[in-house]
């Protein structure tokens, strides 16, 4: 498969290099020189509102905001140019290959929610349903945006490595598998089971299969709606989902959790990466500021429900959620830990299917 970063030229990787060094300085320098401000401004708010309003009136906002909005929109720009450049190239790879270990299957008839077409999500233009490219936009512009510290989908693979069980897996599903950076890692933690991926974007599903099977990866792609994905009900060992459910309104979320509870065996395990609040209002109200900039509009709703009673209400039981370090440890019970930089507050939603 073509990596598209090695085919760039000398203008392209200069303005990808420019792009990361202003991500990470407005990460671990611009956001801890705001937070001394916040703290200097008065005592800690007592919640994520007054958190909100007193963090706008600080005089670095506008600078902190502004770069934040404007680097994603110079990723998307950068990502486009670089892999339209290529188009020819990237669309042979689909069909390149006699040798199938896995499958894909599209359905050309399947009415994507409203929800879901919307919004160009994370400001993607035309979002990553929408074009054949869209999803190699998304995968290139993705190395940046976690500052290339999931190259490999390190993120991915702590997860399955240190939030799922090891033992006892002949099936698994992931719902909202994108392009195949959580999916992969499912087939290296369990090679001898079956492994499903589920996701509404065509785009994302064609490129993941073509690297599975450049991969030697055996996984079934199925275009599909993670609420009623159409899987035989009990027939799953794990059920998983990584970076979905903020994506949702909080009435497809439950119907999304009740499906996984619909799908799993008895004693089988629900698992979904996630973000949760950390407890910090100035934190939490940056986290609030973030997905408003970056056209996501439902994480208010995911922080505002109380998915422990959605899996509890899907008749699942133990449901909790834990804090999970993407640096190095994966889930992480003593929780986020100090941390100086701007960060994603990575959680893990478990709950069991009883006997």
């Amino acid at each position: 498969m073509i990596d598209i970063e090695d085919r760039l030229e000398l203008d392209e990787r200069s303005a990808v290099d420019f792009v990361l060094a202003m991500r990470k300085r407005w990460s671990d320098t611009v956001y801890p020189t705001m937070a001394e401000q916040y703290s200097q401004s008065g005592p800690p708010s007592g919640d994520v509102a007054e958190a909100g309003r007193r963090l706008r009136e600080l005089d670095l906002y506008p600078w902190y905001s502004h770069l934040e909005r404007v680097q994603q929109k110079m990723l998307w720009k950068i990502a486009g140019d670089a892999v339209l450049r290529r188009r020819a190239d990237l669309l042979a790879q689909y069909d390149q290959g006699s040798a199938v270990l896995g499958s894909l299957t599209l359905d050309p008839d399947l009415e994507l929610p409203s929800w879901y077409t919307d919004y160009d999500i994370h400001i993607q233009p035309g979002s990553f349903y929408s074009d054949d490219m869209s999803a190699y936009v998304y995968e290139f512009g993705a190395r940046i945006v976690m500052l290339r510290d999931n190259d490999g989908y390190k993120f991915h693979r702590l997860f399955t490595e240190t939030a799922l069980p090891a033992d006892g897996v002949s099936r698994v599903v992931d719902i909202g598998c994108g392009f195949g950076k959580s999916t992969r890692p499912l087939a290296l933690r369990y090679p001898d089971a079956e492994v499903i991926g589920i996701d509404l974007a065509a785009p994302g599903l064609r490129l993941a299969h073509a690297e599975a099977e450049a991969a030697g990866a055996k996984i079934s792609y199925r275009q599909g709606d993670g609420r009623a994905t159409g899987l035989e009900g009990g027939s799953c060992d794990v059920v998983t989902g990584t970076m979905v459910l903020h994506e949702m309104p909080a009435a497809a979320v439950g119907e999304t959790l009740r499906e996984a509870a619909r799908l799993l065996k008895p004693g089988g395990a629900l698992r979904f990466l996630e973000f949760q609040p950390t407890g910090d209002p100035f934190r939490d109200a940056t986290i609030f500021e973030h997905a408003e900039r970056n056209n996501e509009p439902f994480f208010h709703d995911l922080f505002g429900s109380d998915l422990l009673q959605m899996c509890r209400d899907a008749g699942l039981v133990d449901p909790r959620w834990t804090p999970f370090d993407e640096r190095r440890d994966g889930v992480s019970p003593d929780g986020w830990g100090e941390r100086r930089e701007w960060h994603f507050p990575w959680a893990v939603l478990s709950a069991t299917k009883p006997e």
